[in-house]
């Protein structure tokens, strides 16, 4: 759940440009959080390599792949419903084969290749590297299957292609896996245990799209602050570490500002934190280099104790208020985000009103709400009886969401009246007369084009706003242009 989930890239199929030599199709289709499309990001790559270009024509593609998504049940159904589509195709087009990559390919491998006989390959987030030999293995008339998962794999020596890039922002992987069991959560299961990239490897890519023209990364990990290098291996394994590797052992806070002093025009985000494991260095380090972003994606779920103890969440709402105190003292600017599971097993009323208190108390700037949704194979779904009516969810859901959107407008009506750098993304959705981009709190701003371009960073002026959007003007380049 502790992933930002883009509902408009959902589904979405990739195309990169095409490399003379290669005379194959791969059509690819990514669902569910960032780390997805990073990771389809990398396949592309590795099938580059393998001869494959990119489609978005899916009846020219010789191979299909459906990056999959286990977080929630609407994107299991899409694919499966998907993967009849292919299956359709396929009737006209024999040679083409189908896959099933990530967080789905462990639990419903036999289901896909044996039962229903859907998917000629079967690949888990670990095993990319082995795609070539399964891609052989389905050529020969096999299915072919790997979701073994990896105490080391990070991918670090894979240069990724970028596939949904504006040429302005890309996403930078640093850690993968997770090692907290919150039991309402499938990815230690589909994504295995935490481990973390050579830092070095980071900063090269970072360097990569330096030299390329980009102007902002998100550094990922599905819990970033956690990121911890001692030369390689589980980060559970760091205890068992030589006293020369702890000395050496690189933490979140000092990798952010490797990346700040080494790259100090390049804007810097980070996402996803977790509150038990963000600390106070992270936050100086922030307010200590201008481009660093002030803006802290902190999931919450809950604000009820009772229920972050069910869930297995190892902080408390006490001591998730004195993290947002400190943020707010340290940087007082900053814009805070939440991720809220509404309607999780056993939710009283009660609970419910502790987590309407707790955003009265925080007033996020942005949030990602959903009802809880059984997910199969984690511990709520074993353990637990899903026992709150679907209509309670929903009426509860409704009821955060309402509040949510009221902390929205409030937290962007800061913003007026203050002159801001933007870094422009794109074209305004609603008219190509305007410009959109960011703030440093990550809100969205437009303004007139003028003859400003995509990849500038330009200071506006903000004037007006909707509930999330700034409306403005700009009044010139910004120093870091």
């Amino acid at each position: 759940m502790e992933k930002i989930i883009d509902e408009s890239l959902q589904g979405s199929a990739l195309a990169l440009k095409k490399k003379n030599a290669n005379g194959k199709k791969l059509y690819i289709e990514s669902y569910g959080c960032q780390m997805n499309f990073s990771d389809s990001e990398i396949v592309a790559s590795i099938l580059a390599n393998e001869g494959f270009d990119t489609t978005q024509n899916l009846n020219e593609a010789d191979l299909v792949l459906v990056n999959t998504c286990s977080i929630r049940e609407k994107a299991e159904l899409t694919v499966r419903k998907r993967l009849e589509k292919f299956n359709a195709i396929k009737r006209d087009r024999p040679h083409m084969k189908v896959g099933v990559l990530g967080c789905m390919a462990e639990r419903l491998k036999h289901q896909f290749l044996e039962e229903e006989k859907i998917v000629d390959m079967v690949v888990g987030p670990d095993a990319y590297k082995d795609l070539p030999n399964l891609i052989q293995e389905i050529d020969e008339g096999r299915n072919a299957v790997n979701v073994i998962l990896s105490k080391d794999e990070t991918y670090g020596d894979v240069s990724p292609v970028r596939l949904h890039s504006n040429g302005v922002t890309a996403f930078v992987s640093i850690t993968r896996g997770c090692d907290n069991m919150c039991t309402f959560c499938v990815v230690p299961f589909t994504r295995g245990r935490e481990r973390s990239r050579d830092p070095q490897s980071i900063l090269d890519e970072v360097n990569d799209l330096s030299e390329r023209g980009f102007k902002e990364i998100t550094l990922l990990g599905q819990n970033v602050d956690s990121y911890l290098w001692y030369g390689g291996g589980l980060k559970k394994g760091f205890e068992k570490a030589t006293e020369m590797q702890k000395a050496t052992a690189v933490n979140f806070s000092q990798l952010l500002e490797r990346t700040a002093l080494a790259y100090p025009k390049m804007r810097i985000r980070f996402s996803t934190s977790n509150p038990q494991d963000m600390t106070l260095d992270v936050i100086h380090t922030m307010a200590k280099h201008k481009n660093i972003c002030n803006a802290i994606h902190l999931p919450v779920q809950s604000g009820s104790n009772r229920i972050l103890k069910e869930m297995n969440r190892l902080h408390t709402r006490e001591e998730y208020f004195e993290l947002i105190d400190n943020a707010r003292r340290i940087l007082p600017d900053c814009s805070i985000s939440q991720d809220m599971i509404i309607g999780f097993p056993t939710e009283t009323e009660q609970d419910h009103k502790d987590t309407m208190s707790l955003m009265e108390y925080v007033k996020y700037d942005f949030g990602y709400m959903f009802t809880y949704s059984e997910r199969p194979g984690t511990m709520a779904e074993r353990k637990m009886e899903d026992d709150v009516p679907e209509e309670t969810k929903k009426r509860r859901l409704s009821e955060v969401i309402a509040l949510q959107r009221q902390h929205c407008q409030e937290r962007t009506q800061r913003h007026l009246g203050k002159v801001q750098e933007i870094l422009i993304e794109s074209t305004s959705k609603k008219s190509d007369e305007h410009f959109m981009g960011r703030n440093s709190q990550n809100t969205v701003a437009v303004f007139p084009r003028e003859n400003y371009k995509v990849g500038d960073f330009v200071m506006v002026r903000m004037d007006e706003c909707t509930s999330a959007t700034l409306i403005g003007e700009a009044v010139g380049y910004s120093e870091n242009n």
